[in-house]
């Protein structure tokens, strides 16, 4: 009897109109964008920051690398295998303790980003190794013939060689970061993915939810478009002039990207070191 009375009051309670839903939800929903927004586009940055050095170590030591170290090898490949075999909801509560001694608290979009940041790194590793070990042997073996060091060959062959692959990789990291972050509103991670929970599953508000899907699958796209549009620029195979308008969508979107990355982190360092 209770679930059936719920569902009516909700009902009851909906706004008539789509002007007054706008105003009832609006302000939450655009919130909930940046919120989503916040928490992929930092919590990736720091996935990078730490996992592309791990892919690089991992590339590098492996038993065909430029320097292969069966040792280093192993404990990097142990590390990112035990992070990934752990589901992120279950990774997500195991880390709660530590995400409250690190930020103060274990819940809303700060905080998530200390899960999502360890679950990406050795993730973003694995496809930064992949991407390297792509890299031609034979343009390997050129630059050593010409006296490149290890860190030059690193640095001008793999890296620059393997950049549209890299790209690729990083778009796809984003998109699963995206839905790591949803999936954060469980617990109280805050962003749209914490709408849908609170309004569509605790409150049976299913008009907010299938908004609040939607917002998140034009995102994804969005990231998705952006990100392989970028590697088929750099893609010398099929590497094409670009038209003025397509030229101008892909500057302006770059630009709110990186402006909304920046001011991510440095709200993620405010939290962190100065609360």
């Amino acid at each position: 009897m209770h679930i059936e009375i719920i569902p009516m009051l909700a009902a009851a309670a909906a706004p008539a109109t789509v002007s007054e839903w706008i105003s009832q939800y609006g302000k939450m929903l655009l919130e909930g964008i940046w919120g989503t927004v916040y928490m992929t586009l930092v919590s990736t940055f720091i996935g990078y920051l730490f996992g592309l050095p791990m892919g690089v170590l991992l590339t590098v030591t492996r038993k065909d690398g430029l320097k292969p170290n069966a040792l280093i090898y192993k404990i990097m490949d142990v590390i990112a295998n035990i992070v990934r075999s752990v589901p992120f909801l279950i990774l997500l509560i195991l880390l709660i303790p530590f995400t409250r001694a690190l930020v103060g608290k274990s819940y809303g979009t700060t905080a998530v980003i200390v899960p999502l940041s360890i679950a990406a790194i050795p993730f973003i590793a694995r496809m930064v190794e992949s991407s390297l070990t792509e890299v031609d042997a034979g343009v390997i073996e050129a630059a050593r013939s010409m006296g490149a060091s290890n860190m030059q060959i690193i640095t001008r062959v793999l890296l620059v060689e393997g950049k549209t692959s890299l790209i690729v990789n990083a778009t796809i990291a984003m998109g699963t970061i995206l839905g790591y972050s949803a999936m954060a509103g469980t617990v109280g991670g805050g962003g749209l993915g914490d709408i849908a929970v609170r309004y569509g599953y605790n409150r049976y508000i299913y008009d907010v939810m299938f908004v609040t899907v939607a917002l998140l699958i034009i995102l994804f796209q969005l990231f998705q478009t952006y990100g392989m549009f970028f590697a088929n620029h750099f893609d010398r195979r099929k590497s094409t002039s670009l038209k003025a308008g397509s030229l101008m969508v892909f500057i302006i979107f770059s630009v709110i990207l990186g402006g909304a990355a920046g001011v991510g982190i440095i709200q993620f360092i405010k939290t962190m070191f100065l609360r």
